[in-house]
């Protein structure tokens, strides 16, 4: 069986980072990069909001670089799946792939979270061509455009509000017939003049062309459709974090989301930490996912010398 000291879970910028700050702590990091290499940046075209390049680069591009930064201070990254873990005694005990068996002293779990679709075929083939799970991150590609939300909960909400901002008009569509949005933020999108909500309506399919989205087919409950022409598609109806794999070993709160000591990256086991969106509903950015992939590295180094 192999023995590592540090062993990191998941290739995002949260994984990457914990990597980089590893080894040059001289811990000899493993990390497996999972089923999804780079995480969710690659399925993303253009980024503009990461500090370090102001001609903005492609998720894609940003996961190479980073992933040659923990390279070149001796990260050890391989290809591989965990899929089996036991977090009930040290050394933890990890199986790869169904097959290969690892003991590891300690672990930084950085396995994100994948955002809900609708699972549309035409939503699919237009993924990171106007349709996005992010307006944070890829609304300012859509300034004084038409876009829609999809979704009735505080997160399209507030992602409707903030593309009302940037862009010409907002069509929020919400399969309900009410918003399940706290009363301030319902507020919010019923005040703002340039967010037409349309109740009681489903995406039916993602319109476009070889350039990308040109607009979105609904359908009313009461069976009429409608196309919508908009350049961008935003889906709000939630991520589900990629935490099935612990099999309940590690406390988590009501969504799975990975629950972590306030301040800091320490789970409920001692010697296991938790960096990036797999412990963060709420920012889900690369610039903060990073950032706690630094901290679960130094929590993990700190925690290594007391032992």
């Amino acid at each position: 069986m192999e023995k590592v000291k540090v062993l990191i879970i998941g290739s995002g910028p949260a994984g990457f980072t914990a990597a980089i700050y590893t080894s040059r702590a001289n811990l000899s990091p493993v990390l497996y990069e999972g089923i999804e290499p780079g995480g969710q940046l690659t399925t993303t075209t253009e980024i503009e909001n990461f500090p370090g390049y102001p001609e903005g680069i492609t998720g894609t591009l940003m996961m190479e670089d980073l992933r040659k930064q923990a390279l070149r201070f001796g990260a050890d990254v391989r290809r591989g799946i965990i899929t089996d873990i036991d977090l009930s005694k040290r050394p933890f005990k990890v199986t790869v792939d169904h097959e290969h068996e690892i003991e590891a002293e300690a672990v930084i779990v950085c396995t994100g979270a994948t955002a809900k679709y609708l699972g549309l075929e035409s939503e699919a083939k237009y993924r990171g061509m106007g349709v996005s799970a992010c307006a944070t991150c890829d609304g300012f590609f859509y300034r004084k455009r038409d876009v829609a939300v999809v979704g009735g909960g505080d997160t399209a909400c507030e992602e409707a509000t903030y593309l009302a901002s940037i862009c010409r008009k907002v069509y929020l569509i919400v399969r309900k017939d009410y918003l399940r949005a706290s009363k301030a933020m319902q507020e919010r999108v019923f005040n703002t003049p340039n967010i037409e909500v349309l109740f009681e309506h489903n995406t039916k399919e993602v319109l476009g062309d070889d350039e990308g989205v040109t607009g979105v087919r609904v359908i009313s409950n009461a069976g009429v459709e409608r196309d919508i022409p908009v350049m961008g598609l935003f889906l709000a109806i939630g991520h589900h974090p990629n935490t099935d794999f612990l099999k309940g070993q590690l406390e988590l709160d009501e969504q799975k989301y990975i629950k972590v000591v306030p301040g800091t990256s320490k789970t409920s086991v001692e010697g296991v930490f938790a960096a990036g969106d797999v412990k963060d509903p709420h920012y889900r950015q690369a610039i903060t996912a990073a950032g706690s992939g630094c901290i679960a590295a130094l929590d993990c180094e700190r925690w290594l010398l007391a032992q």
